[in-house]
């Protein structure tokens, strides 16, 4: 990401929202040259996330690794809005700003004067963008398992034969995260050609519905419930299979289509797999993929991981490394979109941009 890229310079951000999905959206924002104040609550010791700290942390810094993966290019305040003078300083950002970011519960909101109406009588040109659990008629508490539950992709994530597994990132709130700044943007170019402000609103649990995809089509299209595969994919094989090579490396197969279904073959010196009645189309490998995998799981053992992904390289045949987190941040890609920056306390840290898309002149 170019720290010259700066296409919101001037754009203010008051950050009412704690937690990953408010901050995802303001980090965001002031990637992109926003001036964003991060406002937590000084009574209780600021965004919850300052406390998740893992057990190699310092349970002394003020801080925390989790914190750090939104809050780049904030201003952070601790303020009490129950305080009147440290109100009177949080209405003063939010009067000046452009929009405000919040994920208050509607009645704690407007008992604060933090809604959108309150604020919009002395700033009509806000942008109010308001996250919730699951809508703002709903004060079920809501964190990201609680919601990868309810929306499904507990019960489809994990191995056959075992308990439903969480994703190891907080899917959800980075779903609605990026739900509410797609929301903001058309809010910014919405205000650009009426002058008016607006509330964009959104849930946790909408933003997981509509990310459901083709496992929302299989059900309501084919009728068909989705199950646990593990990495497998329900329509496309072999797609997921992970083999270990001679070396004790892993790869993923990500095979999409016939094509590269032959182009594997051919990798492994399996050419004959792709005549086999069984397995020359996808959806006959659909069906037979155990016996499918019994020959190429054999076969990609008596190769060097990286011999075998150039061979599939050079075929066009889809795969990829399976790469811890000190494996993939050597990648030139990760080295790219890094991050050193200070925290209030001065505390050095190192984080990944959120920003994947640039934009080039033509």
């Amino acid at each position: 990401m170019n720290n010259n890229f700066q296409p919101l310079k001037g754009l203010k951000v008051v950050e009412l929202a704690s937690v990953l999905a408010g901050p995802a959206a303001g980090l965001f924002l002031a990637e992109l040259g926003a001036e964003v104040v991060k406002i937590e609550n000084k009574a209780s010791g600021g965004d919850l996330t300052r406390q998740w700290k893992l057990s190699s942390e310092d349970p002394n810094w003020a801080f925390s690794a989790y914190y750090c993966s939104v809050n780049w290019g904030k201003t952070i305040l601790l303020l009490d809005l129950m305080d009147e003078n440290d109100y009177k300083q949080v209405s003063q950002y939010c009067q000046e700003a452009d929009v405000v970011i919040a994920n208050f519960k509607p009645d704690s909101a407007r008992r604060m004067g933090v809604d959108a109406a309150s604020l919009r009588t002395k700033n009509p040109k806000l942008i109010y963008a308001q996250i919730s659990g699951f809508g703002e008629n709903d004060d079920r508490p809501a964190f990201d398992v609680a919601l990868q539950a309810e929306a499904g992709f507990l019960y489809m994530n994990g191995e056959a034969d075992r308990p439903p597994a969480k994703m190891p990132v907080a899917l959800i709130d980075l779903l609605a995260g990026h739900q509410l700044k797609e929301g903001i943007l058309l809010a910014l170019l919405q205000r650009q050609q009426t002058g008016l402000g607006t509330t964009v609103k959104v849930s946790l649990l909408d933003a997981a519905l509509c990310s459901l995809a083709n496992q929302a089509t299989n059900w309501l299209v084919a009728g068909k419930i989705p199950q646990r595969l593990g990495a497998l994919h329900p329509n496309i094989a072999p797609y997921g299979e992970v083999g270990t090579c001679e070396d004790g490396l892993q790869l993923v197969l990500a095979v999409g289509n016939d094509r590269q279904f032959q182009g594997l073959c051919r990798a492994l010196d399996l050419e004959h797999l792709s005549q086999d009645p069984r397995f020359a189309t996808n959806a006959e490998r659909v069906k037979n993929r155990p016996a499918l995998w019994q020959f190429l799981e054999a076969r990609i053992a008596k190769f060097e991981r990286e011999i075998l992904l150039s061979r599939l390289y050079e075929l066009n045949v889809p795969a990829g490394a399976v790469r811890n987190l000190p494996e993939v941040m050597e990648l030139t890609a990760a080295q790219a979109l890094l991050r050193d920056w200070a925290l209030p306390d001065g505390t050095a840290v190192r984080s990944l941009s959120s920003i994947a898309f640039s934009l080039e002149p033509s």
